[in-house]
């Protein structure tokens, strides 16, 4: 167990095997805070890449799906990496800190993330490092979470996407109530303390559920290779860029968006038990033929859980749900506006 991990036992978090926070004890009383108050909560079951040297910037706009030579020290973006078919193999939250660069991505991806870029590195002046054990980032959301990022003496972004940086960390404006602080791990236990005195802890599936409610979709080791960007949205919230040049997948991408021919759309599902992301869809007419993805997964506030899910568009009928998830009954299902 680490320093931090052990910090968030002491303050009553429950850890499972892969060292993510499932809750402080008391998860139906932070699902109902998460719903009307604030919460913060140790995001445990992302992790942080480092990208620096001369190269960075190149390097990183030639690999990934999004507009990196316009991205500042004062702004974050969405952004993805493709394989050469277009089918994304991890997703991020980007910003600059410094001369370098920091991807948040989905812990279970971090390494094999790392070790494929790493190919691609060749001659570059680049350096790729894993940051999991050094630096890491609380989520806080809620009506309350700026005066709690105050508190703490930080700077609070005016603007979605934007950035601040000072001593104690970067805090990243995610939506209106909704923030991200990244900091050394060090550093992490009185950010911690500061912020609970404004907002319940709570356990990463609240966060989950905040990311499923906003139509976020992180790609984990279950969903890899699994979508095209504008599957989940993702050329609506700035994550692709259709001016820039090559980079792996690019050509799906963009034939994708000039010719529209995206027959595959995130939607949002209520379903009575849980299910694995990765898991299928079928349409009841249809049973042994896939007609979607679980994309992500978490409790509701209000019951039963919550879903986000690539599927088929005609294969979902406005005149009632007629799709079908083994073991699980659906209950509810919209499209996802970005």
């Amino acid at each position: 167990m680490t320093n931090w991990q052990a910090f968030l036992s002491a303050q009553g978090a429950r850890i499972d095997n892969d060292g993510v926070v499932t809750d402080f004890g008391n998860p139906a009383s932070e699902f109902a805070t998460a719903n009307n108050g604030t919460v913060m909560t140790p995001l445990t079951h992302l992790a942080l890449l480092g990208c620096s040297g001369e190269d960075a910037t190149s390097f990183l706009h030639n690999q990934l799906t999004s507009d990196v030579n316009h991205l500042t020290e004062t702004s974050a973006q969405y952004s993805s990496w493709c394989t050469h078919k277009g089918r994304m193999q991890a997703s991020f939250i980007l910003f600059r800190q410094g001369v370098g660069y920091k991807a948040l991505l989905a812990k279970d991806i971090l390494d094999a993330t790392q070790k494929r870029l790493q190919v691609f590195v060749l001659r570059s002046r680049v350096k790729l490092t894993d940051l999991s054990g050094s630096e890491g980032a609380i989520g806080i959301a809620g009506p309350h979470a700026m005066d709690a990022l105050t508190s703490l003496g930080l700077t609070v972004p005016d603007g979605v996407m934007e950035t601040s940086s000072g001593a104690a960390g970067s805090v990243i404006r995610l939506a209106q109530e909704r923030f991200l602080v990244v900091a050394p791990v060090a550093g992490l236990p009185a950010i911690f303390d500061a912020l609970k005195t404004h907002a319940q802890p709570a356990g990463v599936p609240v966060w989950q559920w905040l990311d499923i409610e906003a139509g976020i979709v992180f790609v984990t080791a279950a969903t890899k290779e699994e979508f095209v960007p504008q599957m989940v949205n993702f050329d609506k919230i700035g994550a692709v860029s259709f001016r820039k040049g090559c980079y792996p997948g690019q050509e799906v991408v963009a034939r994708t968006h000039y010719l529209g021919k995206i027959k595959r759309h995130l939607y949002r599902l209520k379903i009575d038990a849980e299910v694995g992301a990765g898991s299928s869809i079928f349409h009841e007419s249809s049973p042994e033929s896939s007609c979607g993805t679980i994309a992500s997964v978490a409790p509701s506030p209000v019951g039963g859980f919550v879903a986000l899910a690539v599927i088929k568009e005609n294969e979902v009928e406005s005149e009632g749900v007629r799709i079908v998830i083994p073991g699980v009954t659906v209950l509810g299902i919209e499209p996802v506006q970005a």
